[in-house]
């Protein structure tokens, strides 16, 4: 059976999970990527076409003029509707893509979700330096956030206080990121959480979730996260009622929420596994091959009605970030070990001699920690123990 796998970077996520995974189901693996070769260095054994992934229509010239299709899948945020548009014009399974589009495009969930009766967020788009100039600016509710519409991994995502630092900010980003529309929308207090399913169309399986530790205001950068076995029930009924009003239920989705007086709000959906190697510690902890459940819910194969996972782990994810520019000239290597019953996985994300701006997203992260156990004061102990013994230095 042939998988066709539309990528962009080679990630963590297709060289630790999608990949091996598809090698345990017995799938011949096409790589289609506008960068074939970073991923041909990846990995040497695999076909990899080069493609202009980001065109569905090319997508689908590159298919129908190679092997003929049963699955066609992507881990990718920025490639998940081009991904279902291929799908559905093979005839083979995927997600809606009219529910890919309005998970990635910011400005249409909110509209949706409004138009659905399921939540109203304050939200407006911001498509020219000429709407920082106009009512836009003057009825925002400050505080708010600013952020790219169809942006990922908090790049260029700020919270502002006054309509001076909206103006400003709006054109730093607009200067980056010329003719990519913004988005902003009011700020929603609480502890940002997340919630990871997995669904085939007709069930729908929760696997838990993560409390996510921001960097402080005004940037929303993630520095650890804790899982979290399970959310109180009416939470999760509301994030799910919402993922409904979406047409989200295909596949593996992470949806990032803040919880405020009881009531659970989406801050924006994923329609893809967790990424930052966050989909390597759940399939560790819950023991569940979680890449090949993915896989075969592409392939058309039914989930279990009764999924069954380990429910008494505890984990922790860290991640030491560079605090200035500059070039990184020492820093822990790559490490595996057991401590106390915690094991810890250490992987380095910067070659020791690369030089980097300070990025204020995930981009600045030098390495991730992967700490799992049976006891969160434990985990939370040997991982603090862990980095604290390392050091990582920048030199401008």
């Amino acid at each position: 059976m042939r998988l066709y796998l539309l990528a962009l970077n080679p990630t963590d996520s297709v060289t630790e999970g999608f990949l091996p995974a598809a090698a345990r189901l017995g799938l011949d693996v096409t790589v289609l990527t506008d960068q074939p070769d970073a991923h041909r260095a990846a990995y040497p054994e695999i076909e990899v076409l080069d493609c202009d992934v980001r065109d569905f229509r090319a997508v689908v010239t590159r298919i129908s003029t190679r092997h003929r299709p049963d699955a066609v899948f992507t881990n990718s945020d920025h490639l998940q509707t081009q991904a279902a548009l291929a799908a559905q014009y093979f005839g083979l399974p995927g997600k809606d893509w009219r529910a890919t589009l309005r998970s990635k495009d910011k400005g249409e969930m909110r509209r949706h979700l409004a138009a659905a009766g399921a939540d109203t967020v304050w939200s407006a788009e911001i498509t020219g330096p000429a709407h920082l100039t106009g009512p836009l600016v003057v009825d925002a509710p400050y505080p708010c956030v600013v952020k790219p519409r169809e942006g990922v991994a908090s790049e260029d995502v700020v919270l502002v206080d006054t309509a001076e630092d909206l103006v400003a900010r709006g054109k730093e980003i607009l200067t980056r990121r010329p003719g990519a529309p913004l988005v902003v929308e009011e700020y929603l207090p609480g502890e940002l959480l997340t919630l990871e399913t997995l669904g085939d169309g007709r069930v729908r399986h929760v696997l838990g979730g993560f409390h996510t530790e921001l960097s402080p205001p005004p940037y929303f950068i993630e520095e650890r996260l804790r899982f979290v076995p399970a959310h109180p029930e009416p939470v999760v009924t509301q994030i799910l009622a919402q993922l409904d009003a979406l047409g989200v239920g295909f596949g593996a989705c992470h949806t990032e929420f803040v919880v405020h007086d009881g009531r659970a709000r989406i801050i924006e959906v994923n329609y893809r596994a967790i990424g930052d190697q966050c989909d390597l510690l759940l399939a560790q902890l819950l023991d569940l091959p979680l890449f090949e459940h993915i896989l075969r819910t592409h392939l058309g194969e039914p989930l279990p009605a009764d999924l069954e996972f380990r429910r008494d782990g505890a984990a922790r994810l860290e991640y030491p970030s560079a605090e200035r520019a500059g070039t990184l000239v020492a820093a822990p290597a790559a490490s595996e070990l057991t401590v106390d019953g915690v094991h810890l996985t250490y992987r380095p994300l910067r070659e020791v001699g690369e030089r980097h701006e300070l990025y204020r997203t995930n981009r600045d992260y030098l390495g991730v920690l992967r700490a799992t156990g049976t006891g969160q004061e434990t985990v939370d102990r040997v991982a603090a123990d862990f980095l604290a013994a390392q050091r990582w230095e920048i030199q401008p």
